[in-house]
């Protein structure tokens, strides 16, 4: 009779100290997403590596967001710099400007290596935290804002900045990203 009783609370326990671990890492995660949706300015850099189902490609693409919405500029490879996609604000489609660049979908969704970047920040603000856990030293914390994306984003610990983002479409990862000179504000 007391064995059932002591597994009962050493259980509730364990669930416990689970529970508060996971709790400080969500509550820093879900601290950044407001900040995120409070930004009068974003920019930052990111070198994309595009997993198609029979080849890779790989970008270096900037961001640039203000209240008129986004930028997304290809930084390399060099054959097409300075190509770059507006996003709207409250819009997840990318207008190109006077350019028709067809980099084809990674995915039945629609997924292209440009539109990425906004893909990933849309995960971050609107997303459903799925999962938080700590890494190499690092905070990781998997978004989900719809059925068809989850988005696993690593940040550094001491300022919550985040360094890479995994995008994963169709049960596989589409999307590696690698993120740089990330700067809020004006």
């Amino acid at each position: 009779m007391k064995k059932p009783i002591l597994i009962t609370a050493l259980l509730c326990l364990a669930l416990l100290f689970t529970a508060c671990g996971k709790s400080r890492g969500e509550s820093e995660v879900k601290a950044f997403a407001e900040r995120l949706n409070g930004l009068d300015r974003l920019s930052f850099t990111a070198s994309v590596r595009a997993e198609y189902e029979h080849k890779t490609a790989r970008f270096v693409l900037s961001y640039e967001e203000d209240a008129e919405g986004g930028r997304v500029t290809v930084q390399a490879p060099e054959l097409i710099r300075g190509v770059s996609a507006h996003v709207s604000p409250g819009s997840s489609t990318l207008e190109y400007d006077s350019v028709v660049l067809d980099t084809g979908s990674l995915d039945s969704f629609g997924l292209s290596p440009l539109s990425s970047l906004p893909a990933m920040l849309r995960a971050i603000r609107t997303g459903h935290i799925d999962s938080v856990w700590e890494e190499d030293g690092k905070r990781a914390a998997v978004f989900e804002p719809d059925d068809e994306l989850r988005c696993s984003v690593w940040f550094g610990k001491s300022d919550m900045r985040p360094l890479r983002a995994e995008l994963i479409t169709d049960g596989r990862v589409t999307v590696y990203i690698e993120l740089s000179d990330w700067t809020e504000g004006s």
